[in-house]
């Protein structure tokens, strides 16, 4: 079929046909009995040689993905959740009329077959069929297995077609499962408990960003998808739970481009008497252990290696910009001097920004970028993290970092800003000078009152680790649903 039929492939009269027998012969069952996976025989097998017959029998269930007959011979592989087994089909052992019933079968049916393990003169792992079970049927043709489905809207609006054909899909898919749960596994190991905390709130909070708005009808309220678990997550730590953590999804309207989707995953945790240097280390801990866990610490990404072997990289926010710019930049130099400094080093800007404000632009828009092994990016201004603690050496700074690896930031993380005082002046300082921040939260600044201890806190990018770990260089192929615009049907304008 054509590659651009996948979408949409059409219902066809020999499918239909075959179905509405299936139903009149009294439909298909509502369960099979499984014995085995196809990957568990697999490993038990993997050692007989060809042309071997054993005694062994077992029953597996999956979908049709090749279906092809010699004369009295039928051949079929299906595909399960743990691989592919070739199904062998022998009229003598199977009998005429289910022979001929196995020939009806359309790559993409759901069969379940039961019969003994053997291996074909080639070496060829199978099961030798004895009896077998329609479990579904397929209406609608599959995408060519062999060429797969190479149109990205088709694959990210078709998820199920990608992962039926797509082999790179199914394995993706596989490590994210193995990804999450292994940093899920990290931080249990360590003491965190997960936690759950609102998805939708009465007001956005705990970040800059745009939130997706919604109507409560009972109470007749405004309310907002969350943009960020932190201060909810915080207000546990005040309760006295020490160590929390939630992998969650964060919603923010705001674009979509190659490491941002309007909703993503971040894994956030906040441990009780930890600083910006514990979580550091932490960090470095959690990263690499990951990497090794679900397969090596040095991976290949944009056709480059990154090992995510410790220790990493540590530079200071300041130095990094300077350097990009090849002239010295910080809190000292002037908005002019800095304005100068980043328009010679092509950084855009406008007219009466501060210091502070040319230098994040600096630093997003060459500096990041300047980045390839794994790297802490340390203490930049206050201005820039409102919820960090400032540093004790220059109170200017934060004692924050970032984790940025091939110029992307994969983990954001500071000691804690526990002064309610200084927090609820940096709320209003922001509200005063960007007109997108959100009102005060003020249950948080009083929960910020009862005492906040000593706290290090951090987030994941739990979509733009899994991209690294699986060198895919969009987040929509990591996300098994990302967000796509509306789908324009023929006749619709």
């Amino acid at each position: 079929m054509a590659e651009n039929d996948t979408s949409e492939s059409p219902l066809t009269a020999g499918r239909l046909s075959h179905h509405a027998e299936m139903l009149d012969n009294g439909g298909y069952p509502d369960r099979y009995d499984r014995t085995h996976l196809t990957g568990a025989i697999l490993r038990e097998f993997s050692g007989l040689g060809p042309g071997k017959v054993t005694e062994v029998e077992v029953a597996v269930a999956g979908r049709i993905m090749l279906h092809r007959s010699f004369g009295k011979l039928q051949f079929a592989t299906i595909r399960d959740v743990s691989g592919t087994i070739q199904l062998f089909v022998d009229e003598k052992v199977i009998g005429t009329d289910p022979f001929a019933a196995f020939g009806r079968l359309d790559l993409g049916d759901w069969v379940g077959a039961a019969g003994t393990v053997m291996t074909t003169r080639k070496g060829e792992l199978s099961v030798r069929v004895e009896t077998f079970t329609i479990l579904q049927k397929s209406l609608r043709p599959l995408p060519d297995k062999f060429h797969g489905i190479h149109d990205i809207e088709i694959r990210s609006r078709r998820r199920y077609l990608d992962l039926m054909v797509n082999d790179e899909a199914r394995a993706v898919a596989d490590k994210r499962v193995a990804i999450v749960s292994e940093l899920r596994r990290q931080f249990e190991q360590r003491g965190f408990v997960e936690v759950e905390t609102p998805v939708l709130l009465s007001q956005a909070t705990g970040a800059l960003a745009q939130p997706f708005v919604t109507h409560h009808n009972a109470l007749d309220v405004e309310m907002f998808l969350r943009i960020a678990t932190e201060l909810h997550l915080k207000r546990l730590v005040i309760g006295g739970m020490e160590r929390v953590f939630e992998i969650g999804r964060i919603f923010r309207n705001e674009g979509i481009d190659g490491t941002h989707n309007p909703e993503f995953t971040m894994l956030e945790a906040y441990a009780a008497l930890m600083n910006m240097e514990d979580v550091l280390e932490l960090v470095e801990e959690v990263v690499s252990a990951v990497a090794r866990e679900v397969g090596e610490p040095t991976v290949v990404y944009r056709d480059r290696e990154v090992s995510l072997d410790p220790p990493y990289r540590r530079v200071d926010y300041l130095d990094l910009v300077s350097d990009a710019v090849g002239a010295r930049v910080d809190l000292d130099t002037s908005a002019d001097d800095a304005a100068n400094a980043a328009r010679d080093a092509g950084v855009d800007i406008e007219a009466g920004w501060s210091t502070v404000r040319i230098i994040e632009e600096i630093y997003e828009q060459v500096a990041e970028d300047t980045i390839w092994e794994p790297t802490f990016v340390t203490h930049p201004p206050v201005d820039v993290s409102p919820l960090a603690r400032r540093n004790h050496h220059d109170p200017r700074l934060a004692d924050r970092f970032e984790l940025v690896i091939a110029g992307a930031e994969y983990v954001n993380a500071f000691s804690e800003l526990n002064d309610a005082a200084d927090q609820r002046a940096r709320f209003e300082a922001q509200m005063e000078g960007d007109e997108d921040a959100h009102p005060l939260d003020e249950d948080y600044l009083l929960a910020l009152e009862y005492g906040l201890p000593p706290t290090g806190g951090l987030g994941i990018g739990v979509d733009r680790l899994v991209m690294l770990l699986t060198g895919q260089t969009h987040i929509r192929d990591v996300i098994l649903f990302p967000t796509m615009r509306p789908e324009q049907r023929e006749g619709e304008t």
